[in-house]
């Protein structure tokens, strides 16, 4: 008899890793008998579009909601519920597989839960195929090597870590890639930012924490010029604002990250409080609204873990 139909994603607002993990780990999770489709909860952002198409990759199919669609799903890169997709407490999770923070997470049932201290979801998701022993298709190899590139910036990001590394060589050699030369016209690809309005790139790669009662959102841009990006400053601020007074966000965090120079400039408007403690969390002054922040480009371990820390 066939399984019952799963549903795999990453969270809202995807970016490389959250779609092509989706896809990788569907792709495994049916050579070892299950029924599942990878899908994703958004649109492609401008580097992610620019690896599949490279690669001639079809992109998954787009949902808001289950909709009483599977009774069953698997979650990639991600675990906190609003993160997820919006009626996620409708159905029963089955698996994560992440490499954040686990908060605002439960489930009524034991699940297959696998989380690291790793760079990149898909890192995980290769030693997966490899402790299984099934060989991953020369395009999810390439996919896969494109999200840990995203994730650690070509491995510069103080989340990588040797096993980022091994999992980045492995499947470069699968996918018949140079990572090195790729990886640096990928990043740049994702930040042609002209395209863009400024709500469409706060939106674009953006997630929302629950810090003891305060709604914080940090978003972040890449780019090879902040000060051209700064260009938009006013633009920026306005639509930020109308998001706090909209979604009652307590701490908006906009990073704008300098691929090339590793250093990030942060937009940063919230309550005089939320504030506050933004300046003592990542050991910096917020003046006009923006904050300097060297050596800063991870949301997950240079960001999220020092704000939760004062917000706690």
């Amino acid at each position: 008899m066939p399984k019952e139909k799963e549903l795999v994603f990453g969270h809202k607002n995807p970016d490389t890793d959250a779609v092509s993990a989706a896809i990788a780990y569907s792709y495994l999770q049916n050579k070892l008998g299950y029924n599942t489709e990878a899908v994703a909860l958004g649109e492609p952002n401008l580097e992610t579009k620019f690896v599949y198409d490279h690669f001639n990759v079809k992109y998954p199919r787009i949902i808001s909601a289950i909709n009483g669609e599977v009774k069953k799903v698997m979650l990639v890169d991600h675990n906190e519920e609003q993160q997820s997709v919006s009626d996620i407490r409708d159905v029963e999770v089955t698996h994560v597989v992440d490499h954040h923070r686990i908060a605002n997470f439960e489930t009524k049932l034991p699940l297959y839960y696998r989380a690291e201290p790793v760079g990149c979801v898909s890192t995980i998701i290769w030693e997966m195929y490899l402790e299984d022993e099934i060989e991953i298709p020369s395009q999810i190899a390439a996919i896969m090597a494109s999200s840990i590139i995203s994730d650690t910036l070509l491995l510069k990001s103080p989340t990588t870590t040797e096993v980022d590394r091994d999992a980045l060589k492995s499947l470069s050699e699968t996918a018949g890639i140079d990572y090195e030369s790729y990886g640096l016209e990928m990043l740049k690809a994702g930040t042609n930012l002209d395209s863009k309005t400024t709500q469409e790139l706060i939106d674009m790669d953006a997630k929302s924490f629950d810090m003891n009662g305060t709604n914080v959102r940090v978003a972040q841009v890449n780019t090879v010029d902040v000060n051209d990006t700064l260009k938009r400053e006013d633009d920026f601020v306005n639509d930020i604002k109308a998001e706090n007074d909209k979604n009652g966000y307590g701490l908006f965090v906009l990073l704008i990250t300098n691929i090339l120079t590793s250093d990030t400039t942060g937009i940063i408007i919230g309550t005089d409080d939320a504030v506050a403690k933004f300046e003592t969390a990542l050991n910096t002054k917020v003046s006009d609204n923006k904050a300097a922040l060297p050596g800063v480009v991870s949301r997950k371990k240079q960001v999220v873990p020092p704000l939760t820390e004062q917000f706690d």
